[in-house]
């Protein structure tokens, strides 16, 4: 059997098919289609105001789709909440981070135990992938840095044991070597097996990691493919970074 035949078979652990989407009369996404693939990693690319974080907010469970189908490993969920998106597995993390930023780093990492996981487990985790947290451990999430909070962010959501992780923007706001880092942190994740869809403007931040990648501009994918030639597409499209 060929790669493009084995890879046909395989069914999406998350999929869009043909969504729309939008906000009272105004519609933002215009018939969507994507697939994100176990074990992957799908980047998705595009400028400000594309629709990428509606497409992102419909498939964490936070914003209904009006048309076409969200389906969870072939399963059609359309209008499924956001707890229930997360009993099958999916976690996000919202563009600007996603932390409390009145508790300190143990209470936020806590604050994931709700799903069984044990906070001593959760620190271990943390800590281990991000020393830096462990040496923050009393202070206030919203005392510390940027970069800080997102690797606060990334190590509750993990405490879930995700099977998809969605990132909306995971560099917004962060310097290029902590940008590096966190995306290093990512592709180490994928190769454990998670899958990640990852919206992301800046597209060079992103690419070098992605399995797949797929270009959304003005509410449409307008290409998908390997990131070579999503990157040339991109070229006389729109280029990030």
């Amino acid at each position: 059997m060929t790669g493009t035949a084995a890879e046909a078979e395989v069914v999406p652990l998350l999929e869009l098919a043909g969504v729309r989407a939008g906000y009272g009369a105004i519609e933002v996404l215009h018939g969507v289609d994507l697939a994100l693939r176990p074990g992957s990693l799908l980047a998705l690319l595009g400028p400000n105001g594309g629709g990428k974080s509606t497409a992102m907010r419909v498939c964490a469970g936070l914003h209904p789709a009006t048309g076409g189908e969200l389906r969870f490993a072939g399963r059609k969920v359309n209008g499924i909440s956001a707890q229930d998106a997360a009993k099958l597995g999916v976690c996000s993390i919202p563009e600007g981070r996603g932390v409390f930023p009145n508790l300190t780093v143990r209470e936020n990492l806590w604050a994931a135990t709700g799903t069984g996981a044990r906070l001593a487990d959760l620190e271990e985790k943390a800590y281990g992938r991000f020393p830096i947290l462990g040496k923050r451990r009393d202070q206030l999430a919203g005392s510390m840095s940027g970069g800080e909070q997102q690797m606060l962010a990334l190590s509750r959501a993990l405490g879930t044991d995700p099977a998809v992780l969605l990132l909306d923007e995971l560099s917004m706001g962060l310097a290029p070597m902590i940008v590096t880092r966190m995306y290093d942190t990512v592709a180490e994740l994928v190769e454990e097996g998670l899958s990640v869809l990852v919206a992301e403007q800046f597209a060079r931040a992103v690419l070098p990691i992605a399995d797949t990648a797929a270009l959304m501009l003005n509410g449409r994918v307008v290409a998908t493919g390997a990131p070579a030639e999503i990157e040339g597409r991109m070229a006389g499209d729109y280029l990030g970074g």
